[in-house]
C-alpha cells in the first residue's frame, strides 16, 4: 500500500476571497499585529496566544521558524478593502507522510470579532487545504476555557476527537487541557456549503 501524503507540498502562499486576503506572515506585519491585537488589549485574554505589545517581533519569528523548520505556514489576516491587519492564523503541526494539518494561532482584533472574517478565513484555509493540498484531514486544538474557540470549531462542523488532559503551558504558568477537534475530507462538502451559506447571509 502506498503512504498517502499531500498531493503538492505546502508552501507560502497567498489566499484571496469574501473580502479577506491571507499573506505569508513576514516581519513587516509586525506594526500591524500590534495594532490589530491593542484593538481590545487581546494580550490580557488568558487562553490564547495572542503577543503582548513588545513581543510582536518575537512572536513573528518563532512563527517564521515554524515555517523554516517545515511545520507551520503562518499568515497575517488582511481587510481586502482597506489593507489593514486584521488579525493572523496559521496552519502548523503538518505531517506530509499522513496529509495531515491543523487551523490555529487565529485572533483577530476585537472589532472583527463576530463578523464574517474568521468564516471567511476558515473557507479559505480549508479550500486550500482540501482541494489544493489534498488533505486526508484537518485537525483544530484549543484551551479546555476557551469556549467561544470550541464553539466557532464546532459550528464549522469540526468533530471533537477528545481531551488532551495536562497539555501545554498557558501564559500565567498554569498548564491547560487541550481540545482536539478534527474535519476529514470526506465531510469537507457538506462543511463547504455551510460556511457559503454563513457567507452569504445578509449581516447586519
Amino acid at each position: 500500500m502506498d503512504t498517502p501524503g499531500f498531493k503538492q507540498a505546502p508552501r507560502p502562499v497567498t489566499l484571496e476571497g469574501h473580502g479577506v486576503r491571507l499573506v505569508p506572515l513576514t516581519r513587516d506585519h509586525a506594526a500591524g499585529l500590534r495594532a490589530a491585537a491593542a484593538d481590545g488589549e487581546l494580550w490580557n485574554l488568558r487562553v490564547t496566544s495572542v503577543p503582548e505589545p513588545g513581543q510582536t517581533e518575537s512572536y513573528v519569528d518563532q512563527a517564521l521558524k515554524g515555517r523554516d523548520d517545515g511545520h507551520m505556514l503562518p499568515f497575517a489576516v488582511i481587510d481586502a478593502a482597506g489593507g489593514a491587519v486584521l488579525g493572523s492564523t496559521r496552519y502548523h503541526d503538518i505531517v506530509p507522510a499522513v496529509a495531515r494539518l491543523e487551523i490555529g494561532y487565529t485572533w483577530y482584533a476585537r472589532s472583527r470579532q463576530r463578523t464574517h472574517v474568521n468564516t471567511a478565513c476558515k473557507l479559505l484555509l480549508l479550500e486550500h487545504a482540501f482541494d489544493v493540498l489534498g488533505a486526508a484531514v484537518v485537525g483544530w486544538r484549543t484551551d479546555n476555557y476557551n469556549h467561544a474557540s470550541q464553539r466557532a470549531i464546532e459550528r464549522l462542523g469540526a468533530r471533537r476527537d477528545g481531551v488532551i488532559r495536562h497539555h501545554a503551558p498557558r501564559r500565567d504558568g498554569t498548564v491547560r487541557d487541550t481540545v482536539m477537534y478534527s474535519l476529514l475530507a470526506g465531510e469537507w462538502s457538506e462543511v463547504r456549503a455551510h460556511l457559503l451559506y454563513q457567507l452569504r447571509r445578509p449581516r447586519a
